[in-house]
């Protein structure tokens, strides 16, 4: 004969929670009456802790505000390197427009290249003379070389 299984009726599990309904019940009113006197403690000093906990708050939102990621501290550190950045941008771009001038004058101005020519290569116009100072002295060397 083959094994035949049954499954309960749920009549049967009805039973057995109505059978276990009042130990139930008296296991929750005996962890409400344990826990009657803390609920009534936190209820009096309801104000002191709600107290508390917006200054814990706001202190941690003041700290937050300032010395975080992106807080006060930072954003000042940021600005200072921001506008100490934007003047070497400006002497930059003031740099590079002086440069942008001389090239333009020397590919098109005759005379700017006739300056170039005199102070870098030394040249001259026929009959011109050139003085060019001699070159300093090396400074004295150590006590001990004049001995």
């Amino acid at each position: 004969m083959s094994k035949v299984r049954s499954f309960p009726k749920p009549e049967d599990g009805l039973r057995a929670v109505v059978e276990r309904a009042p130990q139930a019940e008296a296991l929750a009113e005996r962890w409400v009456e344990k826990s009657r006197p803390i609920w009534g403690t936190l209820h009096a000093e309801r104000r002191r802790l709600a107290t508390a906990g917006v200054a814990l708050l706001a202190a941690w939102l003041f700290l937050h505000v300032m010395f975080g990621a992106n807080g006060m501290v930072i954003y000042r550190s940021k600005r200072a390197e921001r506008q100490k950045l934007q003047a070497e941008i400006d002497e930059l771009q003031k740099e590079n427009d002086v440069y942008t001038q001389q090239i333009k004058a020397l590919q098109t101005d005759p005379k700017a290249i006739e300056k170039e020519a005199r102070e870098q290569l030394h040249y001259t116009r026929p009959g011109e003379v050139v003085y060019v100072a001699p070159a300093a002295p090396p400074p004295p060397a150590s006590g001990a070389a004049r001995k």
